[in-house]
């Protein structure tokens, strides 16, 4: 049996993790930071028991349990935050944005929905739950999705009462959530997180397989 030195398996992940996970000349000129390395979880906090790093890729896995949440362990306040996630049929999670550590993202910060709106277990959603939304708060525009196992592409932009979400070169969602939410939430319950100006961002595990790559973010 051929064994290949551990240098030369160093170099093959090295090369693999920089190959998955890279800015651009431009979002290097325009001040953009990449948020995760490929080769580990360093800057991130949270459940790093379901969440693994597989070649270059953060994988979320069920049968580890599938759920809580990955953040980043610094806090954002108005950012773009670009980047990368491949559904499994059925797939669900959700990117939390300006949350707490503590207490449930979606209200107590904001969650922007990552779902496979092609699912049949999901098509009497209502339409603040399809992906892209920001839950319970504002809808987002359907159709944008690539096929599900294929690579899609996500911008989310914050800034201020603003959010911009950008789907493979599509903006399905911009919104302002101090006007949406003035007169009550669409799903009807207290988002007290609408109100934070900063927070962690982060993946939202609901048990399912979810792979994500390229994380990068600008403060603006």
């Amino acid at each position: 049996m051929k064994i290949i030195p551990i240098f030369i398996l160093l170099a093959q992940m090295f090369s693999l993790a920089s190959a998955q996970n890279q800015l651009s000349e431009t979002e290097k000129k325009e001040g953009y930071q990449l948020l995760f390395n490929g080769l580990d979880l360093d800057g991130w906090t949270g459940n790093k028991t379901d969440y693994v790093v597989e070649e270059g890729i953060i994988v979320i896995y069920p049968e580890k349990g599938g759920g809580g949440n990955l953040m980043t362990e610094k806090e954002f306040g108005d950012f773009s935050f670009k980047f990368e996630f491949q559904l499994t049929p059925g797939g669900n999670n959700g990117l939390g944005i300006r949350a707490p550590l503590k207490g449930d993202a979606a209200y107590e910060g904001m969650e922007i929905q990552i779902l496979d709106n092609t699912a049949e277990k999901y098509k009497d959603l209502h339409d603040y739950q399809f992906h892209g939304s920001v839950y319970g708060v504002i809808p987002a525009k359907k159709g944008y999705l690539k096929p599900v196992g294929e690579w899609n592409e996500e911008e989310v932009i914050a800034q201020g009462d603003r959010i911009t979400v950008i789907l493979n070169g599509e903006t399905i969602l911009e919104g302002n959530i101090a006007e949406a939410s003035k007169n009550g939430t669409l799903d009807g319950k207290p988002h007290p997180g609408l109100k934070n100006e900063a927070g962690h961002i982060g993946f939202l595990g609901h048990g399912d397989v979810v792979r994500f790559r390229n994380i990068r973010i600008k403060e603006l």
